[in-house]
């Protein structure tokens, strides 16, 4: 007899997943049991189902293949929601199996009953409950397509009877990516070109979606005479070997990216679905290229929308286009990016010795040391921040993280499902105290898998990122603050090589050592609590919320923590 649950790991194999994340239940026994008869899917036994769902999650942005994360009944499915709205958001091609209590109880208030296909529909392109054995395998099959080519969440929700009963059909059918052109039609095609060539001082806005299409990226900016920004995501498949980059933009961008962008006159969109509406020109004329038609004008309004591929798009362009020879526009956006990104290396030094360190150097040192073809993960917060402004690409490196849906707690765990897709290439995880604290389970997941990742934590005993909002609000610091254990010390605990930093002489061979050891590592680092991240504009409303909060901080009685505040960022001012 072939089980509805073996039929679901054949499947799963033909489709070419090799593992699957989670932690086992009762009502995931066909599945687990049909893996273990199997042998050749790893079952990758996390700490808690969250890590299971940013595992994924980060096989399938490294991959762009489907990866597989699975949940027991109730809570233990539950405890998927936060990864896989991560998935989801960034759009990346994830199966979840939600296993769901025994079908005869469902509707009568039963043990850890909860509705699954009601809970992830709001994060998923598909979600469908499972209610008898005939339906196997047609909505697996319609859930992986749907999370392959819509490059999206698919959850299937199967009671635990429903999968260790006999499958109706043994039918196995691999569900493999299609490759398909998506390209404007000629007419709108020349209706780009037309703006563009109209166009005396064009920026380009590049992100995520023209990954794949560097050197015609290249191309197009060297025709148009158009420096590139990026936001946070484009950073990655944009920046290297790249004389048209001129930085990053938005909340987390920096001066020269954020001038670029308000000085065009003409603003080409590729690929990206940048948020921050208050970045974009006031008067600009722009054109927006997207592979989904639902994401064009979104975030600003267009002059025209271009629903496309970016690669095939703009290889139609370049024939259209003349040849821009006034590149004065180019030129003072290169220069402004050099001077701005020659300030931004001054703050990256280790400040004549002194402790705490700066982040900003510390993210410097793990750029240098790090492997050429390294994975980093930054956690959401400040370490997002300084990997954005100070990790170099270079093709072959990947930066990943939760980027669009922001949530703590995701470096460690998404370095969970990066290092298992190769245990041979260094995976960095660059975690924030509260956000390493928050799965500090995950620790144990890296020495029982083997996962050599290393960790590297910006320890300033508190939230900062959180800290940094509520100063620009105007609000006095509260609630933000982390009675830290001695990170090295709690890694050491559990198998898992530990080093403290308290200095900047001690960094440099610290990191040396962790990112050269075989196995795991964690590298704890003591950083400024009051270090700024001076966004690229400063509005009126955050210059008020600061003095508001300076005024009410002293008033306090704690004018000690503006001293500290003013004494740390005074280098960043002058």
């Amino acid at each position: 007899m072939t089980t509805v649950a073996e039929n679901i790991v054949a499947h799963l194999k033909a489709a070419g997943v090799q593992r699957i994340f989670g932690i086992p239940g009762d009502s995931l026994n066909g599945l687990t049991d049909a893996l273990r008869k199997d042998g050749s899917l790893d079952w990758m036994h996390v700490r808690h189902e969250e890590a299971a769902a940013f595992a994924a999650a980060a096989e399938a942005e490294l991959t762009g293949e489907l990866a597989v994360c699975a949940g027991s009944c109730g809570p233990g499915n539950l405890h998927l929601i936060n990864g896989l709205y991560d998935a989801h958001r960034s759009r990346v091609p994830v199966l979840a199996i939600a296993a769901q209590i025994p079908s005869v109880e469902l509707g009568g208030n039963y043990f850890q009953e909860t509705r699954p296909e009601q809970l992830f529909a709001d994060c998923s392109s598909y979600c469908e409950l499972v209610s008898t054995p005939d339906q196997m395998p047609r909505v697996l099959q319609m859930a992986m397509r749907s999370a392959i080519e819509n490059r999206d969440v698919a959850v299937v929700v199967i009671p635990g009877d429903v999968a260790l009963a006999e499958a109706v059909s043994n039918q196995v059918q691999a569900i493999t990516p299609t490759r398909s052109r998506v390209i404007p039609s000629s007419a709108e095609l020349d209706q780009a070109a037309a703006i563009l060539n109209g166009g005396k001082k064009i920026t380009i806005l590049a992100g995520a979606g023209t990954a794949g299409a560097h050197q015609e990226l290249i191309n197009l900016a060297d025709r148009l005479a158009a420096p590139i920004v990026h936001p946070l995501r484009g950073k990655e498949h944009v920046e290297y070997d790249n004389p048209y980059d001129v930085g990053m933009t938005g909340l987390i961008g920096f001066a020269s990216g954020y001038r670029a962008m308000e000085s065009c006159d003409t603003l080409l969109m590729l690929g990206t679905d940048f948020p921050y509406r208050q970045f974009f020109p006031a008067k600009a004329k722009i054109i927006q290229v997207d592979l989904r038609g639902d994401q064009l004008g979104r975030r600003t309004r267009l002059d025209l929308g271009l629903v496309g591929d970016v690669k095939d798009t703009v290889e139609g362009l370049l024939p259209r286009l003349t040849e821009h020879a006034d590149r004065k526009h180019l030129d003072s956006a290169v220069e402004h990016y050099r001077k701005t990104r020659r300030k931004l290396d001054d703050l990256a030094t280790d400040d004549h010795g002194r402790s705490p360190l700066h982040p900003q150097y510390v993210a410097r040192m793990v750029d240098e040391t790090a492997a050429e073809d390294a994975v980093f993960i930054p956690d959401v917060g400040s370490p997002v921040v300084w990997a954005a402004r100070y990790l170099t690409m270079n093709g072959r490196r990947r930066l990943i993280g939760s980027f669009n849906h922001g949530t703590m707690a995701n470096a460690l765990s998404h370095a969970i499902g990066a290092q298992s897709i190769d245990r041979d290439r260094q995976v960095v995880a660059l975690a924030g105290d509260g956000g390493l604290a928050m799965l500090l389970g995950e620790l144990i997941t890296l020495k029982q898998l083997d996962l050599p990742v290393k960790v590297v934590v910006f320890n300033n005993s508190s939230l900062n990122f959180v800290e940094l909002e509520m100063k620009a609000a105007g609000f006095v610091t509260y609630g933000t603050g982390l009675d830290n254990p001695d990170f090295a010390q709690v890694a050491e605990a559990v198998g898992i090589k530990g080093l403290r930093v308290d200095k900047p002489k001690q960094l440099k061979k610290a990191l040396q050592e962790a990112f050269s050891h075989d196995g795991p590592a964690l590298v704890d680092v003591q950083t400024v609590r009051q270090e700024l991240t001076i966004p690229p504009a400063i509005t009126a409303e955050q210059l008020k919320g600061f003095t508001l909060y300076a005024i009410r901080t002293v008033m306090s009685g704690r004018g000690d923590e503006l001293l500290d505040l003013a004494t740390q960022n005074r280098r960043q001012l002058f």
